[in-house]
């Protein structure tokens, strides 16, 4: 199945290709070998082994939060794109937000469709999407769509790489008291900084009403993925009432009733790119700063009995 010109870049309700299967491209169309899991150099292959990762943010990002309360670098999903897909290969993202997913993919000259419940953040994916493209042969799509919905729009066995970084329980929904911030002045000290006001948000939910809806959605996600394609999650633990929330181990619990199955743990090390932070605890409470680090969970969609017989 080959991209065709008519494909919009925005899919909205009302659009004719609205909940139904998409005409994109999923194969890879580079010359690797068949058995490469990408196209990287031996080079670039070693440095990716290290299980600490750092990024740095460039021009085309988006770091205010009035635009959107939770962002990543383009470097970020660059990296994880070229590790785990080859050129041409078809990338999905479930909560596309600010479409940086949808941007890195046309960077590295994979197709790519990313999905968010919100009309502006469509309409911001719309807005960066509409810049030039250095390829012609790839196509970047945002649908604002329920995540649940996905399975409309693609054949079984289609998607080569799921990545997203999705809202985080009701982490962000909350007032903000970080007492190291009290003696700032910044739009953050008391605001409650969320995603949205609808209900079927995650970013509005509880963490087990958030985990249990995790697993539905991909659940409903892993017959879409090929056999040993990967899954990866950016997610954050948090501090409340002076107790860690694991979310990342939640979500990995959850992940692997629901069918998938856990290859890597990678960190995310933002120590380069955080704001300046006071003191935290000291001197009766040591707690880790949660915002110089985050988790990046490597799933797979295990191979199948033949696969696995061949090595």
């Amino acid at each position: 199945m080959m991209n065709t010109p008519e494909l919009t870049t925005v899919i909205r309700e009302g659009s004719s290709l609205y909940r139904r299967k998409l005409p994109i491209n999923y194969k890879r169309t580079c010359q690797c070998g068949r058995t490469n899991i990408n196209c990287m150099t031996a080079k670039e292959w070693l440095k990716s082994q290290i299980g600490v990762w750092q990024f740095n943010y460039e021009a085309r990002d988006i770091r205010d939060k009035s635009m959107h309360p939770a962002t990543f670098p383009i470097s970020l999903a660059k990296k994880v794109i070229q590790l785990f897909t080859h050129e041409g290969e078809l990338v999905l993202d479930p909560f596309v937000g600010s479409g940086t997913t949808l941007v890195a993919a046309r960077d590295c000259n994979r197709n790519a469709v990313g999905f968010d419940l919100q009309e502006k953040y469509i309409d911001l994916c719309g807005e960066r999407l509409s810049q030039g493209s250095l390829f012609n042969e790839v196509k970047q799509i945002a649908i604002q769509d329920d995540a649940r919905r996905i399975p409309y729009y693609f054949e079984p066995e289609t998607i080569s790489l799921i990545w997203t970084s999705p809202p985080y329980a009701n982490l962000l929904n909350r007032e903000r008291k970080n007492k190291s911030r009290r003696s700032r002045n910044n739009e953050q000290l008391g605001k409650v900084e969320q995603y949205s006001q609808d209900p079927m948000d995650l970013g509005t939910m509880q963490l087990d009403e958030y985990t249990r809806a995790m697993g539905d959605i991909y659940e409903s996600l892993l017959p879409l993925l090929r056999h040993k394609a990967h899954c990866v999650i950016n997610v954050p633990d948090m501090w409340w009432e002076n107790k860690r929330i694991t979310i990342h181990v939640s979500l990995i619990e959850e992940l692997r009733r629901r069918g998938y199955e856990l290859r890597n743990i990678i960190i995310w090390d933002r120590t380069n790119i955080v704001n300046r932070i006071g003191i935290f605890g000291w001197p009766s409470n040591y707690i880790t700063m949660g915002v110089t680090f985050e988790y990046l969970l490597d799933f797979w969609r295990p191979p199948t009995e033949t696969e696995k017989s061949k090595g």
